[in-house]
């Protein structure tokens, strides 16, 4: 389970490589959030072309 401030490593080519969940939004409301649920988050580190 996914929780709030979960730190996260990213698999997508946007640049990011690691992401902070401020909340999750798909899925079932409450505080967690599972495989193939939607989340608002916040990029922590990114690679240096991107940033």
């Amino acid at each position: 389970m996914i929780q709030m401030q979960s730190i996260l490593d990213v698999a997508d080519n946007s640049g990011a490589r690691k992401i902070a969940v401020i909340n999750p939004l798909g899925g079932a409301t409450g505080r967690y959030a599972r495989l193939g649920d939607l989340v608002a988050a916040s990029v922590k580190e990114a690679t240096p072309e991107q940033q």
